[in-house]
């Protein structure tokens, strides 16, 4: 689950972390209250979404003064801002933070993260803040440090040294840099986060260091424990039918391409999914039904699948262990009966009675198609997708 910088911030904050002053703000109708709440003229005017490259994107403006806070205020509230990180039509600005201008002497990155390939904590720092990680990576590896460290109550002092070498500071700034990392470390560990992500990390030149921008990510599976966490979610930036599949307890995700698959099994959902590509066709969605994969889930799938305008086709692959495959594909038929499917349907079974279920779904009537196995299912998907 991701949150906003504005909350982000607030989070850092309550763990002792340095941040600018700063106010969100979610109409027009609030500046005023709000700027005089800041008491400053000079203000960074920042949209809120959940996606990085704002800056270019023109979602940050400076302004000197209440009338040209209004001003871009006005430019920006409902907004559709396209960034590398959102989907090609955008993401609507509803809502905006005011922060106090920063007197900014170098700046850095810094970021948490749990490392699943180590099964560690990873602190990832570099000189190079205030641009993309990614493209740092890429250009310049030598410029960023990775130190992994083994769960334990605190980070040691030897892995902090280690952590804040590339940034060059001065002694007396060491128990600042220190104090930052052991909190953001405790914030990861207490909050179950992902990922803790500063860019940048400025030092000012009145020498202190401040979190300017704020990016943090909580793993979903620990969010029953953190019902403060969860409060927080904006369901304007979450995708409406992952929303709506998290209610029926199917795990949908959505993706870019054009054929639509149902699966039960995650692990089957990903082999589905490569197979489909190595096909020559991209995968809408992942989506797994589960084990059960009972009637009234394959319809609600269905319907879940078809919300996506982008779907020409539909791959449906089920193992029939603990359900049937006649039962299934029955199912199958009645869903695409019952929903009103309008695009080509592939099905492979396997299984419990697959050979009856696939007699089962050849006798339906219906434009479905029996695939003889998981490599012929994804080819004649992506031919139906493609209208051959």
């Amino acid at each position: 689950m991701n949150i906003h910088e504005h909350q982000a911030k607030e989070i850092l904050k309550k763990f002792g972390i340095t941040i600018p002053n700063g106010i969100a703000v979610f109409s027009l109708e609030e500046i005023d209250q709000k700027f005089k709440i800041l008491k400053t003229n000079k203000i960074v005017l920042k949209a809120q979404i959940h996606a990085g490259g704002r800056g270019k994107a023109g979602g940050i403006k400076i302004v000197n003064n209440i009338n040209e806070l209004k001003k871009e205020a006005k430019s920006l509230f409902g907004k559709k801002l396209v960034t590398h990180q959102t989907e090609p039509e955008g993401r609507e600005v509803k809502r905006l933070y005011l922060e106090e201008i920063c007197d900014i002497a170098k700046e850095f990155y810094l970021s948490c993260l749990i490392d699943r390939s180590s099964s560690k904590i990873a602190f990832i720092s570099s000189t190079e803040g205030g641009v993309d990680i990614e493209s740092v990576a890429k250009n310049n590896p030598e410029k960023i440090v990775t130190t992994k460290l083994n769960l334990s109550k605190a980070v040691s002092e030897k892995d902090i040294k280690k952590i804040i070498e590339p940034f060059g500071l001065p002694e007396k700034l060491k128990m600042q840099a220190f104090h930052l990392i052991q909190s953001i470390y405790k914030v990861l560990i207490e909050k179950d986060a992902n990922l803790i992500e500063i860019n940048p990390l400025i030092l000012t030149r009145d020498n202190s260091l401040l979190c300017l921008d704020a990016k943090i990510n909580f793993d979903d599976n620990a969010l029953y424990r953190h019902p403060e966490i969860v409060s927080l979610k904006d369901l304007n930036e979450e995708n409406l039918i992952e929303t709506e599949a998290s209610k029926h307890d199917l795990a949908y995700i959505k993706l870019d391409g054009k054929i639509g698959c149902m699966v039960n099994g995650a692990g089957l959902a990903m082999a589905t999914m490569d197979l489909i590509k190595q096909a020559g066709g991209e995968p809408a969605n992942f989506l797994d039904v589960g084990g059960t994969a009972d009637a009234e889930r394959v319809e609600t799938a269905f319907n879940l699948i078809l919300k996506d305008p982008n779907v020409k086709a539909i791959l449906v692959n089920i193992f029939g262990g603990i359900v049937r495959c006649d039962m299934i594909a029955e199912g199958i038929i009645g869903a695409v009966k019952e929903v009103g499917v309008n695009v080509p349907v592939v099905v492979r079974l396997e299984g419990t009675n697959a050979e009856k279920g696939r007699e089962v779904l050849a006798q339906s009537g219906l434009d479905i198609i029996a695939a003889s196995s998981l490599t012929d299912a994804a080819q004649q998907v992506v031919k139906a997708a493609e209208g051959k």
